[in-house]
């Protein structure tokens, strides 16, 4: 349910279950933590995708209700997203829901479908959101949008995320991953030393924050 296309010193990592709205079962958060783990040394840009017209719907239902939900492989995935030495690109295909904005929040640049939504139902759910995302929401679109999102549970369209900062781009859907590879461009054709050590020099203010 996870593929993974690597080619170039690119590789591209699609969440494969659109018949479930792409949403992650414990298997598939392992899985893409692993890839994220692995891409050190080896890839220079990392690009993440879903099949289909959503991104994540977030936990599989009946996953979250045995545990999922609070399970530590959320922040394990968005911590080794993080801290992949490689430009990471979410090229967002449709909504983005729940838990699935950790391994969004931690790429380095997000762009999106003008289709997509945006929300995080933590309260509405009685849950907590992971830890870290509400330190890199804040280092996007600062305590008040992060708030909207997560305390008051409130929807975004995508025009508003790109407004927010917390989108970088807006991208017709036909031409999504053609924009992502642009961007991709110049890290894909150096060497994984210099692409890692040009983002080590870039703070990510967002998981920096105590």
């Amino acid at each position: 349910m996870i593929d993974v296309k690597k080619q170039d010193g690119v590789w591209i990592v699609t969440l494969n279950r659109p018949e479930k709205a792409n949403s992650l079962t414990k298997a598939m958060l392992e899985d893409l933590a692993k890839i994220a783990m692995e891409a050190s040394g080896e890839a220079r840009v990392m690009i993440l995708t879903g099949a289909g017209n959503v991104f994540s719907a977030g936990a599989d239902l009946d996953e979250a209700r045995a545990g999922l939900a609070v399970d530590g492989v959320w922040e394990r995935l968005s911590n080794a997203v993080s801290a992949a030495p490689c430009l990471t690109i979410a090229a967002l295909n449709g909504t983005l829901a729940g838990g699935a904005f950790g391994m969004a929040l931690a790429c380095d640049i997000r762009i999106a479908v003008p289709e997509a939504s945006f929300f995080y139902p933590v309260m509405k759910l009685g849950f907590l959101p992971q830890p870290s995302d509400p330190r890199r929401m804040v280092g996007l679109i600062g305590p008040a949008r992060t708030k909207i999102i997560l305390m008051s549970g409130q929807k975004v369209q995508a025009d508003e995320a790109l407004q927010w900062g917390l989108v970088d781009r807006l991208v017709p859907r036909a031409t999504l991953l053609e924009a992502a590879l642009e961007l991709a461009e110049a890290a894909r054709t150096q060497r994984a030393d210099h692409v890692a050590e040009m983002k080590r020099m870039i703070p990510d203010v967002g998981s920096n924050q105590a």
